[in-house]
């Protein structure tokens, strides 16, 4: 195009030059010339030819490539007027039958107890610290308790003395039998005599109503040993809860595990049944409790296999198994409480650890997935612009599910298979007709939840 322009430009200065000629000429001729002398009709001639040729030149070099570059672009224009806009399109899939649910868990203790003191006295010597492990049956500590020696003494007194008592009620009881057989034999010869008629009756009775006395006599007797009987064995009872206490001034660790507190220290004062000394947990084995949403409640079931990882321990993952669900949901949060348990060998893990759980949960009625860049946001609710077979476009209100970053859910108002513009600009209206070409397939992330 620079050049035509050129050619035209110098074709313009050519054609000035013969015309500022001419009226030289033509102003040398009125001036009255010396010579007088008129161009001759050759000249004329040569001029006329060569101011034909000059516009014939220009009419072929500027006008011709300058109308059809004008048709051209025409013809573009309206072709491009005819042509319909080109919109990426992508189609509406399903999901897998299996998402892949990811849930922050608590770590916590499988058993964790506190150990008290039984017995109230002075720490005498502790033996662990936090974070020491310990064996079932372990001493980790010894109380000193010299009040409770001398119970156990004052206890053995009481029962010598009540023993003592039980020997005095059977010696009176032996009396009272032998006052008892006297009494008897007295009655019978009274009586006997009676019979002969050598007493009288008021003696008789005497007689009779002496050994009635007698036997209730033998019988108060004999429910007062027992009684001091019972004393000498609730004074052996006491003397054995005083030898069980005894016991408990040496401090046992009541199960495998670590020490996670110590409350006291040697020379410390503790109290029997209410001073907190140590607690220990079972590590081996830990539990984590997730909260499942409502949605997939249904999905998770004991003896699921889960995988559980911490942001501080990069790389390493620990096999878990749901071992219990709550069975029922908090109102507040709608969610159900489930408990999985990990082993811990090792020793990795920690209770109180913040933890996320991995669980594979199997849909019955797997959602349509759309992409995320064909979402349209109106005041109306959420839509789609739907192209369909004949390239006409219509939006469509939708209602979506869960969000997955590049993709969504969808729950209703489309179909699988169907064709949505991708980021759809502003010509694509209602009803218009756009040429659909398949926008580029991205890999599927994994559907976490």
């Amino acid at each position: 195009m620079n050049q035509v322009d050129t050619t035209e430009d110098r074709l313009r200065s050519e054609i000035e030059d013969l015309k500022r000629q001419l009226e030289e000429q033509k102003n040398l001729h009125a001036s009255g010339d010396r010579t007088n002398r008129r161009p001759s009709a050759v000249s004329l001639i040569l001029i006329a030819i060569l101011l034909a040729v000059l516009i014939v030149v220009g009419f072929f070099v500027g006008f011709l490539p300058r109308q059809r570059r004008e048709a051209v672009l025409a013809s573009e224009s309206k072709e491009a007027g005819r042509t319909l806009p080109v919109v990426n399109v992508s189609r509406v899939t399903r999901s897998a039958g299996d998402s892949l649910l990811v849930l922050p868990g608590n770590i916590q203790a499988v058993t964790e107890a506190p150990i008290l003191a039984r017995a109230t006295g002075y720490i005498r010597k502790r033996y662990v610290d936090i974070g020491d492990r310990v064996k079932a049956g372990q001493v980790v500590a010894e109380v000193e308790a010299p009040e409770l020696d001398q119970q156990i003494l004052q206890a053995n007194a009481s029962i010598d003395q009540v023993k003592s008592s039980v020997q005095q009620a059977e010696a009176a009881i032996q009396q009272g039998r032998a006052n008892e057989n006297l009494a008897r034999l007295t009655a019978g010869r009274v009586a006997n005599l009676l019979g002969r008629g050598v007493i009288s009756k008021q003696d008789n009775d005497n007689a009779q109503a002496q050994y009635a006395a007698q036997q209730a006599n033998v019988e108060a007797l004999g429910k007062a040993a027992a009684a001091m009987r019972s004393g000498v064995a609730a004074a052996e009872a006491n003397l054995a809860r005083l030898h069980q206490i005894k016991t408990y001034q040496t401090v046992r660790a009541p199960f495998d595990g670590v020490i996670t507190l110590r409350n006291v220290d040697t020379g410390a004062l503790v109290n029997e049944g209410s001073t907190l000394l140590f607690r220990v947990a079972q590590t081996a084995t830990l539990r984590t409790y997730i909260n499942l949403p409502q949605a997939d409640a249904e999905s998770v079931k004991v003896g699921q296999h889960a995988i559980v990882s911490i942001a501080e321990l990069p790389g390493r993952k620990f096999d878990g198994v749901v071992t219990r669900t709550s069975n029922a949901l908090d109102p507040a949060t709608r969610t159900l409480l489930t408990e999985l348990q990990v082993r811990n060998a090792d020793g990795a893990l920690m209770p109180g650890m913040f933890a996320q759980v991995d669980l594979t949960v199997p849909r019955k009625y797997p959602p349509l997935l759309i992409p995320g860049d064909t979402l349209v946001v109106r005041s109306d609710g959420p839509q789609v612009a739907v192209v369909n077979a004949d390239g006409a476009v219509h939006f469509t209100r939708i209602q979506l599910g869960r969000d997955y970053g590049d993709r969504l859910e969808v729950i209703s108002g489309l179909v699988e298979g169907q064709r949505l513009a991708v980021n759809p600009s502003d010509e694509v209206r209602e009803g218009a007709k756009v040429n659909p070409v398949d926008a580029p397939e991205k890999a599927a992330p994994a559907t976490k939840q």
